[in-house]
């Protein structure tokens, strides 16, 4: 029995396992490392309708606890993805989120109708962007303007929508219940926090952007507050993300609320990390004698577990 077997936005996953946007490009770098299929599913790099080279400079710097990057959203294009990338994926067997960052509303719904045709299994809104000026977070900070594209989305596009919130921002809720209000059918939290990194032998930024998206364990904290506070708002499923390195941190994400988890930094930290969390959750579950992880979303808004079971 697959204990990690569960039905999230509709789609029949092996396990609730998937990685962060931006960390995973095409899944080709890992194959050297295990199938992209282990995984429940793939959230690809985030696109946008036309090819893209990333910002200048230093796009990524180490901090304690986590990195920084300002890459930009480089990417080949929607339509490049369409045709090249994302049959080779499906003819392999993966599930497929695709990611996609407007520079406005119409290039959203230009681009979900371009999906909607497509083998992609779900579209994940990229709202929340901090690195590039057209968009991405300047979207995400309001919950009028998330509901507005969440909708214009949702009328052209029969497949699951997803939108990926900031956390820079002071209400998370409300722009939560925005989306859900105006028919997302999940969320993902958290995309980066901004932060910035300055080379203390030159007196300089060391990011070319200035300022960049911190990942990684250090934001995993405010990650799980949001999924908590956000959970007992809405009643769509949460991808939680945000620090997640392994099975614990995981488990805490699940608990917190989050009917599936992303890895998003992990994946530099150890390639493998993705199938150490799939194991290490299975063993858990074994040890305490829960017979499936969805047993465990939203434990912790329920009193926790009985008699430490």
């Amino acid at each position: 029995m697959n204990k990690l077997h569960t039905e999230v936005f509709g789609i029949t996953l092996k396990n609730p396992i998937t990685v962060g946007s931006g960390t995973y490009g095409f899944g080709e770098n890992y194959k050297e490392f295990y199938s992209p299929t282990e995984l429940g599913a793939i959230t690809v790099k985030g696109m946008t309708m036309l090819p893209r080279e990333g910002n200048s400079g230093t796009r990524g710097a180490e901090t304690p606890g986590g990195m920084l990057n300002c890459v930009g959203l480089q990417n080949p294009g929607i339509d490049v993805f369409i045709k090249d990338y994302l049959p080779k994926l499906k003819n392999e067997g993966n599930i497929v989120f695709a990611n996609i960052a407007g520079k406005d509303i119409e290039e959203f719904v230009e681009m979900a109708i371009k999906l909607e045709n497509s083998q992609v299994d779900l579209i994940e809104l990229n709202l929340s962007c901090p690195n590039v000026k057209e968009g991405g977070i300047a979207f995400g900070t309001s919950g009028e303007m998330v509901g507005l594209i969440t909708r214009k989305v949702k009328e052209v596009t029969g497949k699951p929508v997803v939108v990926k919130l900031t956390p820079n921002v002071t209400d998370i809720v409300s722009i939560a219940v925005a989306a859900e209000q105006n028919g997302a059918d999940g969320l993902t939290l958290i995309n980066t926090l901004l932060g910035m990194a300055i080379d203390v032998d030159t007196g300089n930024p060391i990011l070319g952007n200035v300022f960049g998206g911190l990942s990684g364990p250090a934001i995993k904290p405010v990650a799980l507050k949001m999924v908590y506070q956000v959970y007992k708002h809405v009643k769509i499923p949460i991808i939680g993300m945000g620090g997640i390195v392994n099975e614990r941190d995981a488990l805490e994400f699940f608990m917190a609320g989050a009917s599936m988890i992303g890895v998003g930094t992990g994946n530099f930290i150890d390639p493998m990390c993705p199938l150490k969390i799939k194991e290490g959750l299975e063993r858990y579950l074994d040890i305490k004698g829960i017979g499936k992880i969805t047993e465990i979303v939203g434990l912790a808004h329920r009193g926790g577990l009985t008699d430490g079971k």
